[in-house]
């Protein structure tokens, strides 16, 4: 892989010319749906119970590593009744509603306005992603896109190396944006900087123990805390 990048022209002179967001917990409000899948997965596959939080705390992981966190030593076939299930619930049985969180949708097109190389770097698998991204009219902000399913999980960097080796971007110019432990990890293993949101799926105590460069408790903060580094 050529880690030799050039930023891309048309950044003004930005200290960031890319953002990439976490999806689930960052973006959209979705945890209630995620567990009440997972747990459908469970008594579908008659396996012993796990609390909510226990549950939550694997968002933002691959279906496959999250599986692993919360059933060990499992073999494939399991893994895949698992993600069968999981899969069948949240895309086609579970009512749960899932919105964008309050101002995120405005977030996204004020910094796409402003010709900041947006992507997205999730757990979800493809399918699920490319389906809210056209539910939701998000697709149009969005420069690249990396999934679960197409690379390692995090909190391994693959997913970021990939985005920053398609849009031709040097770790030192993007900014990893995320709600868990996982995407913190993610962005320092990838030499990229991180800015953490308070208000998903983990607490800012744990955030911060991963030292992010902020840690804002609305995403409507984000343009002016990037107006204020540059």
């Amino acid at each position: 892989m050529n880690r030799l990048r050039k930023r891309p022209t048309g950044d003004r002179g930005r200290r960031y010319a890319l953002v990439v967001f976490d999806w689930d917990g960052t973006l959209m409000d979705s945890v209630d749906r995620i567990v009440a899948c997972i747990g459908a997965a469970i008594r579908d596959l008659d396996l012993p119970e796990r609390s909510r939080a226990e549950m939550a705390d694997i968002i933002g992981l691959g279906l496959r590593e999250a599986i692993e966190q919360l059933y060990p030593g499992k073999d494939e076939a399991f893994a895949r009744r698992f993600v069968q299930s999981y899969r069948e619930h949240f895309l086609e049985r579970d009512p749960t509603p899932t919105r964008l969180f309050p101002g995120a949708r405005e977030t996204l097109r004020s910094l796409h306005a402003a010709d900041y190389r947006l992507a997205v770097a999730t757990g979800k698998g493809r399918r699920g992603l490319d389906e809210i991204l056209e539910r939701t009219g998000c697709r149009r902000y969005f420069h690249a896109t990396r999934c679960a399913d197409e690379a390692r999980s995090k909190p391994h960097p693959e997913m970021l190396h990939a985005i920053l080796d398609e849009l031709e971007i040097e770790p030192s110019a993007a900014l990893m944006v995320g709600d868990t432990e996982y995407d913190m990890q993610m962005a320092r293993d990838a030499g990229v900087a991180a800015i953490a949101v308070a208000y998903g799926v983990h607490s800012p105590e744990r955030l911060l123990r991963h030292d992010p460069l902020a840690c804002l408790s609305d995403i409507r903060e984000l343009p002016d805390w990037l107006a204020r580094a540059d």
